[in-house]
């Protein structure tokens, strides 16, 4: 490093980084379905002979081919226990080709899973994870350290962090993938960055990948202003377009080449580009350098600029609508009113006939709210929010929307609740979802992008005005947001934090799992009381021994007590056992409702007469 530091002020604090290489190895014909990284091991040639081409076209830095070697990235695709391997093979594949004629930068990207509370990734997994690889790369001395590609503030700072365990004078340089509005997937900007670098040893900062070069050099220009440190720039070919199955990145050298000297201009101090580029981007980048007297890093402030980083990210944030105004749900149990949800599902086909019926019924019998779940045991159902609409708007009973996270990335997520908002939905249960293996399906893909807890937060902030990005939306949505909680949890620990967690990220009230096992309840509320929040208490009658003993040893998250699976194998299956079932229901919600703000009702099998039947006594 120290020697590239010579290198880089003796040459106008301006320098040349390299293009591409994923992109770049998927248009000489590797599938995107590899590992790319294992290519140090099983195609080195065709990693050396990139490299070369891009030292031939002026690139200064050659970034070794190591960029997805976090263990959770390789587990993926099975190589976790060649992760030495292949780092050592990428930076001596890179060394090799600079030849002393270039440095070489050891590329490190995020780990590839969600971090809490986005998602259900620990920080101390990501560390141990950073750990292993960063032991390796620095034990390999490269040139530069390079942290790129980051979207989460939160998972760069673990990485330094481990990198001051093992050297706190390391300098690295770190880079964001940012949106068009400046700002990350999850809301950080360059201006988050400068927190980080006023604890950490970052030699540079700025941003890759993501946009192109006009929308890099337009967020960078604004940066500048309140910013006089040496900064970078990577950005993609432009936009990619899908042609004849394969993608293609249209930017030309030639406008690489403009933006190259107008990013000089402006005091970006290192130029590289990033996914569609190819060695001769770099050329034209590299003539159009070479054509211009570098500007110096140290500028004077633009008059008018913001003298302050919280002036430069005023908040867009608005004041929420109260509960009690969001819906009538919302506003008995604000006024501490008891109460009552039954679920419905979906119908597999079109036909809504029966479910139809079934929420007339339930509706004309006094209850609140009809719960409709979402793909519940991954089955392929009705789409829960049309059939929202069809109560709200035909039977008039108020609908309270389950939404899992497992069918849609955050960008589809926050369409998805934008479009329901207008639509005149408002209660809505925010839940992880079943993976796909549980049902018909287990071949489908999970995204999953985040948990529960996650969509907490995106639906908060899409309550206050934002999305997740800090874009704002207009007037804010006023969703009442539910969660789960399981109070027979086998490792209540992680029940209870996962459950304040939600809470912190702005849930609104709790419906449990069924609960057969009153002590269980009372156990989960004394934990929670610093946090507690309308609970409603799941009932879930059952209708013979065969459905007791499923629910008890087949379904997540279920315990039956003993007792209880004794009544029912008593009972057998029929009338009897149907009956059997409404009474331990009923004898379940006696011994809860003083304790709750509601109930939920889980009729099994279509049987909503059940529901009915529970609730009379109410």
């Amino acid at each position: 490093m120290q020697d590239f530091k010579k290198y880089f002020h003796d040459n106008n604090e301006l320098i040349l980084f390299d293009g591409a290489m994923g992109t770049e190895i998927y248009r000489r014909g590797v599938y995107i379905n590899q590992c790319f990284e294992s290519l140090n091991l099983t195609r080195p040639e065709l990693i050396l002979q990139i490299h070369e081409e891009y030292l031939q076209a002026g690139a200064e830095v050659l970034e070794a081919n190591i960029y997805g070697t976090h263990p959770f990235k390789l587990q993926k695709f099975g190589y976790e226990n060649r992760q030495e391997e292949i780092i050592r093979r990428g930076i001596e594949i890179a060394r090799h080709a600079a030849d002393d004629k270039a440095f070489v930068a050891a590329a490190v990207g995020p780990s590839g899973k969600i971090l809490e509370p986005y998602g259900n990734t620990r920080d101390d997994e990501i560390k141990d994870g950073f750990r292993q690889q960063l032991e390796i790369i620095l034990d390999q001395k490269p040139d530069i350290l390079l942290f790129e590609t980051f979207s989460y503030l939160k998972e760069l700072h673990l990485a330094l962090e481990v990198l001051q365990e093992f050297n706190p004078s390391q300098p690295v340089i770190t880079q964001l993938v940012l949106g068009e509005n400046g700002h990350t997937a999850y809301g950080d900007s360059l201006y988050s960055l400068l927190e980080l670098k006023e604890k950490y040893n970052i030699f540079a900062l700025g941003m890759n990948c993501g946009l192109g070069p006009r929308e890099s050099w337009e967020i960078l220009r604004k940066f500048r202003q309140h910013y006089d440190g040496y900064l970078t720039a990577q950005p993609n070919a432009g936009y990619p377009r899908i042609i004849e199955g394969r993608m293609m990145y249209m930017a030309s050298p030639e406008y690489f080449a403009e933006y190259a000297k107008r990013m000089a201009n402006i005091g970006v101090n290192m130029i590289g580009a990033c996914c569609g580029s190819e060695p001769k981007h770099i050329k034209g980048m590299k003539s159009a350098l070479l054509a211009i007297k570098p500007r110096q890093t140290t500028i004077a402030m633009e008059a008018g600029g913001a003298s302050t980083r919280k002036e430069a990210k005023e908040s867009v944030r608005k004041k929420p609508v109260p509960d009690e105004q969001r819906s009538r749900l919302a506003a008995k149990l604000s006024q501490k009113q008891f109460v009552v949800s039954v679920e419905i599902d979906p119908p597999k086909g079109t036909s809504i006939e029966k479910v139809m019926n079934a929420a007339r019924h339930l509706k004309k019998s006094g209850i609140d709210a009809i719960n409709i779940a979402d793909g519940p045991r991954a089955t392929c159902r009705m789409s829960p929010l049309a059939l929202a609409l069809h109560f709200q708007n035909e039977v008039g009973v108020e609908p309270l929307l389950h939404y899992c996270c497992r069918d849609r990335n955050i960008l589809g997520i926050q369409s998805d609740l934008i479009g329901a908002h207008s639509l005149g939905l408002r209660n809505i249960l925010l839940i992880t979802g079943d993976p796909p293996k549980l049902g018909d399906y287990p071949f489908a893909t999970a995204v999953f992008d985040i948990d529960s807890i996650g969509l907490t937060h995106i639906v908060h902030e899409l309550n206050h005005g934002v999305d997740i990005a800090g874009n704002d939306i207009g007037e804010p949505t006023s969703f009442y947001m539910g969660v789960g909680a399981n109070p027979g949890a086998q490792d209540l620990d992680k029940e209870v934090e996962r459950f304040i967690q939600k809470v912190k990220a702005g849930a609104q009230y709790v419906l449990t799992q069924p609960v057969y096992d009153v002590t269980l309840l009372e156990r989960f509320l004394e934990r929670i009381k610093e946090y507690r929040i309308p609970v409603l208490v799941g009932i879930l009658p059952l209708v013979s021994a065969r459905n007791a003993e499923f629910l008890h040893n087949e379904v997540p998250g279920m315990q039956i007590p003993d007792p209880i699976l004794r009544q029912m194998r008593k009972a057998g299956k029929g009338p009897q056992a149907v009956e059997t079932g409404i009474k331990i229901a009923k004898e379940s919600l006696a011994a809860t409702k003083d304790k709750v703000e509601g109930v939920y009702i889980m009729p099994p099998f279509g049987r909503y007469e059940l529901a009915q039947e529970i609730v009379e006594d109410l």
